[in-house]
């Protein structure tokens, strides 16, 4: 019995490149001009109608995202001993979407992304993102000062973007009179981290949890 093939060696690359083409173009018919926070929303869920991450596109619609207080008002919690994150939208279990708000002087731990692409644009005051390299592997009880890649000063509509790939990081509100406010988008999301003492390279896992969602405080808070 023989069978007769239907594509030719070209025919079967240009499919190939034709799949291709779509995967990585499948966010070039949308919008990258969200007017709202909820056509931001509408369009980060157009954009992970696949399981494929188009980060460039991500990172045009956060940057080109302006909002206004009036959105963000529902979200803006702040507490005296350390920042909130509060959910705007769980995204179907594929993304999160949250503002942070960082009263003056707070910080976060260093910190992994547990595998997660993490976007953050700052939609109030200035914040400092530190990023560091992930300590050596070896002999837990070896201590060494965790290495700077890198700082920047993140003002009013700027966007930041990690992954684990690319290292850990601390966000810190550098003002002492002054709060500030992130928007965040983790895809996936994630429940827990590690956090990492940067004087030894120690490491320690974390939960993460929401102070508010859809605007109302969670239970135990």
């Amino acid at each position: 019995m023989t069978e007769t093939l239907v594509n030719t060696n070209t025919n079967l690359n240009n499919d190939i490149q034709s799949i291709r083409a779509k995967l990585i173009d499948n966010t070039a018919h949308l919008s990258t001009e969200p007017k709202s926070l909820p056509e931001l929303i509408e369009l980060i869920y157009q954009a992970f109608a696949t399981n494929e991450v188009n980060i460039d596109y991500v990172h045009t619609i956060m940057r080109n995202y302006k909002g206004n207080m009036r959105e963000w008002s529902p979200y803006l919690k702040f507490q005296a001993n350390k920042y909130t994150r509060n959910l705007v939208d769980a995204g179907n279990g594929k993304f999160n979407l949250m503002i942070l708000c960082w009263a003056e002087s707070q910080g976060s731990s260093i910190h992994n992304h547990a595998n997660s692409h993490c976007f953050m644009k700052c939609i109030q005051g200035t914040l400092i993102e530190t990023k560091y390299a992930w300590p050596k592997e070896g002999d837990e009880n070896q201590e060494e000062p965790m290495h700077i890649i890198s700082q920047t000063e993140l003002k009013d509509g700027m966007v930041a973007y990690i992954n684990d790939s690319i290292g850990l990081h601390r966000v810190e509100n550098p003002s002492h009179t002054d709060t500030a406010v992130t928007l965040h988008l983790y895809v996936p999301p994630y429940d827990h981290c590690n956090i990492f003492d940067e004087r030894t390279g120690h490491t320690n896992d974390a939960y993460v949890t929401f102070y508010s969602v859809g605007g109302q405080l969670t239970a135990n808070q």
